[in-house]
């Protein structure tokens, strides 16, 4: 037996960046003296989710990994409270800027730098005017609590971000992320897409998974977004295992037997009958055409 306690977190956001962190750091430390170890902050908490229209001033956000305040205030945080934090921030590297994912470890050192690989673009979520497509590839991560891999937001949606990390030996899969409404179709509401997705992800890789999202209305010069919450953790199998609902600023938390959701995996036979060599249309883009290394 090998019990790891995870945690959501979801909370709403303002200009006021001093005060996003304070908040974050409220619910850490709520959620650590609940007796989690691993847990997760929502998509770029520090300030509201710039994406929602395309702003020049906004590219002055980013900040070289060393000199951001967030990595610096919540790996401080880790090795406080000792737990794992994936840190949430925008990233600029040179001329480039991502958004970004360092990772601490529970002495809060920072473990990896993950860039986010997948870059989506519609109304409401402008990101490919504010980050270039993360280089580092998909990667797990060694923490004091167990084998940590991560993907950011729109990752959430890719099947192959999930299989990627688990081969690699993930033992928790934890997605931040912020998403919403739609602005050209206010009709919809994905938040059971969003989460079936990833339940997908835990039931077919056998790995518990945490996601974290953000809450409430955030305008930005015209345009405004609205988030809906219900950040949850799924078991090994999928089922959802605790969840917040839309609106409250909160967090939730469930323990997993990391050994148990191991021997389930071994026992259960898919990875052992993979067959890779038949998967050649994962490498193309229209089923037919190699990608170009």
């Amino acid at each position: 037996m090998r019990n790891v306690t995870l945690a959501a977190t979801q909370m709403a956001c303002s200009w006021d960046i001093d005060a996003n962190i304070a908040k974050a750091e409220s619910l850490v430390t709520a959620a650590a003296e609940a007796g989690a170890q691993m847990i997760l902050l929502q998509e770029l908490f520090e300030t509201p989710y710039f994406c929602v229209e395309q702003t020049n001033e906004h590219l002055n956000l980013a900040r070289q990994t060393d000199r951001s305040k967030v990595v610096q205030h919540f790996s401080q945080l880790a090795q406080k409270l000792r737990v794992v934090l994936p840190i949430s921030y925008y990233e600029e590297a040179g001329l480039a800027r991502y958004n970004a994912l360092a990772i601490a470890d529970a002495d809060g050192t920072i473990l990896m730098n993950y860039r986010k690989t997948h870059i989506p673009q519609a109304p409401g979520y402008e990101e490919k005017f504010y980050f270039s497509p993360g280089d580092i590839g998909f990667d797990v991560v060694e923490t004091r609590y167990g084998r940590l891999g991560c993907g950011i937001c729109w990752d959430q949606w890719f099947p192959e971000a999930a299989r990627c990390l688990a081969l690699k030996g993930a033992e928790v899969l934890m997605f931040p992320t912020a998403i919403g409404s739609e602005p050209n179709n206010p009709e919809l509401d994905s938040s059971g897409h969003w989460r079936r997705t990833m339940q997908g992800h835990a039931a077919a890789n056998m790995i518990p998974l945490v996601a974290s999202n953000r809450v409430g209305a955030e305008t930005d010069n015209k345009d405004t977004g609205t988030f809906y919450g219900t950040s949850f953790i799924a078991g090994y199998t999928g089922e959802i295992l605790v969840d917040a609902n839309r609106v409250d600023e909160t967090f939730v938390t469930a323990t997993v037997d990391l050994d148990e959701a191991a021997v389930y995996r071994s026992t259960w036979g898919v990875f052992r009958d993979r067959r890779p060599h038949m998967y050649e249309a994962l490498n193309t883009l229209d089923g037919k055409t190699a990608v170009p290394q």
